[in-house]
């Protein structure tokens, strides 16, 4: 409902401006401010001031004057509030909101016929999932629930790096190495754990062996990527015995998130089918393209990046960006729309893609970048842990251990023996802590630093998931306490008259245009924005507004358990985008 009345809006604005003879380019459609009964309102009197000569309230009220609801569904009149026209919902628009959010998929907006590729996470499988990386998956994942939720056909790709020195060196270093040759034992009883050890054991090697020996080692790796690049079959099965294993770790380290892929996309795919050396051949024809310190080049300082894209070694090998070029134009072939989830490291690299993508003949508006800031460590243990860094297996562990800490704090004797298991609370533990570490990180901007803080991320009482988990875990106690009785047929929405009621509904009614725009800007941290008024909107109506108590009429007791069921779906689906979990009991 809230995207069919912002079109009325948007239409009867238009056309009050255009009999004022007004410009209509910027409506200045916004959300009115909490204590304003309105659904829309529009700043557009701030714009327009100065083109009038007249103060903003003065232009506000004479575009309110102007605008016509009379053929609008939805929109019951028009007033102003200083140098805001506001628009304010009739009956109609809140009973078909509940009967539109009582639906189990409600959010999920109809199908377009656009297809979208979203790569993320795609780390070097040289070993565990390091924490610094953790908010790409997170974030990345989240961006490809919303366009799909938005009603876009989503693929989520990872691009496995399996041709650089990284995994040459890899494989060399788990065929050279015997498991007597490594001190160390795996930090955990997982694949990616046992053989990055001889990942780490190769890179000491050549850094602490002879001159002779590091030669030798250093020709072995090099007919590694040598065979890579003629295409040798056997070569790459011998690389793909170390990448598959390392990935298949990677995969149950993500799935804990969770983040899971539609497609490995492999980056030798596109050196076997020819398409690295068509790219290859098409750069050195273009005017950039130099050849410098025993390497091909592009010179891109005339189109405002002042580093060289180096994309060709003086022995015949491709690098990673040459064969990323031909990946995104695989992309462009295959798909409408490109989105690439990077971290803020990248940049440089991104600006050099794009720029020669462009240079090569393509169309880069396919092309959309996320770009993000790292996570910061949280304070403690697994900022002074010794070793090559924490994984985000740590990371998750610990958000278990301390979640189930908090849950057990919170259950009274009686709760604990009569309601829940041990095996609910370790339930109740891993969605809470788990879904603590994704809301955490995926609610901040992308751009913006994040440093994780424990007591932020699980306090209950705070902006934080298990706040808004706890409303999910909420609206499922009302409804099976309710039982048979929470299955009621058409209700008056009329009966739901209160300030607490008509607020809820209207957060309720807002969820589809949330989605929507969460999908067009490419930022799910606006559905976490969402979800908190959500929370305290419903939080205010359990205070106020009794459900099943005895004294509540019959029928206002159905209206309310549908708005119960309502929000259960706005709350639980918006949780969902954001790849949290919603509890039916906490």
């Amino acid at each position: 409902m809230f995207l069919a009345v912002r079109e009325e809006v948007e239409a009867a604005l238009a056309d009050a401006l255009a009999a004022l003879d007004l410009p209509t380019d910027d409506l200045g459609i916004e959300e009115p401010p909490e204590d304003v009964d309105a659904v829309l309102a529009s700043s557009v009197a701030f714009r327009l001031a100065g083109e009038v000569g007249a103060p903003p309230p003065k232009v506000a009220a004479d575009v309110a004057d102007a605008v016509d609801v009379g053929d609008c569904e939805y929109v019951a009149r028009v007033d102003t509030q200083g140098p805001y026209v506001n628009f304010l919902p009739n009956d109609r628009y809140f009973a078909d909101a509940l009967d539109a959010a009582r639906e189990a998929g409600y959010g999920r907006l109809d199908p377009k016929d656009t297809s979208v590729v979203v790569e993320h996470t795609s780390a070097n499988p040289t070993g565990p999932v390091h924490v610094g990386r953790a908010r790409n998956p997170i974030v990345g994942d989240a961006v490809a629930n919303a366009l799909d939720y938005a009603g876009y056909d989503v693929d989520r790709h990872y691009y496995v790096n399996d041709a650089g020195r990284q995994m040459a060196v890899f494989t060399w270093a788990y065929e050279r190495f015997d498991e007597g040759d490594l001190a160390d034992d795996p930090e955990r009883d997982r694949i990616e754990y046992d053989l990055v050890r001889y990942y780490r054991k190769g890179n000491a090697y050549l850094d602490e062996a002879d001159e002779a020996a590091v030669e030798a080692a250093e020709a072995e790796i090099e007919s590694i990527m040598q065979g890579l690049e003629e295409g040798d079959e056997g070569t790459y099965e011998r690389v793909s015995e170390v990448v598959d294993q390392v990935l298949g770790g990677m995969r149950e380290c993500l799935a804990r998130l969770p983040a899971e892929f539609d497609e490995f996309v492999k980056e030798t795919r596109f050196m076997f089918d020819g398409s690295t050396d068509d790219v290859v051949d098409r750069m050195q024809a273009l005017d950039e393209a130099v050849y410098e310190e025993d390497a091909w080049q592009l010179e891109l300082d005339e189109h405002g990046i002042d580093k060289n894209l180096v994309f060709l070694r003086s022995d015949g090998t491709s690098l990673y960006p040459t064969r990323d070029l031909a990946h995104h134009e695989w992309k462009f072939d295959n798909y409408d729309r490109a989105v690439t989830v990077l971290g803020e490291d990248h940049r440089l690299q991104a600006d050099q893609l794009r720029t020669t993508l462009e240079l090569l003949g393509n169309d880069t508006d396919q092309l959309e970048q996320v770009l993000y800031s790292y996570v910061n460590l949280p304070e403690g243990k697994m900022s002074t842990r010794e070793g090559t860094g924490v994984d985000l297996d740590d990371l998750l562990d610990e958000a278990i251990d301390r979640a189930r800490d908090e849950v057990e704090d919170r259950l009274d004797d009686r709760i604990r023996d009569d309601d829940l298991t041990d095996g609910d609370v370790e339930r109740i533990a891993r969605q809470v802590g788990v879904g603590a570490v994704r809301y955490d990180i995926v609610s901040k901007q992308p751009t913006k630093a994040i440093t994780f803080e424990w007591e932020r991320a699980l306090d209950f009482e705070a902006q934080s998931a298990p706040y808004v988990q706890y409303v999910h875990a909420r609206c499922c106690g009302i409804l099976n306490e309710a039982g048979d009785a929470a299955e009621v047929g058409d209700v008056d929405a009329d009966l739901l008259d209160t300030e607490y009621e008509r607020d809820l509904l209207r957060a309720v009614a807002r969820f589809p245009a949330v989605v929507e725009e969460a999908a067009e800007d490419l930022e799910p941290h606006v559905v976490a924005t969402y979800t908190r008024t959500l929370a305290e909107r419903f939080n205010a109506f359990y205070r106020e507004c009794p459900v099943l108590a005895d004294d509540v009429d019959p029928e206002l007791r159905d209206a309310r358990l549908a708005l119960v069921t309502a929000a259960r779906h706005a709350v639980g689906n918006a949780l969902d985008v954001l790849g949290v979990e919603a509890p039916e009991s906490m």
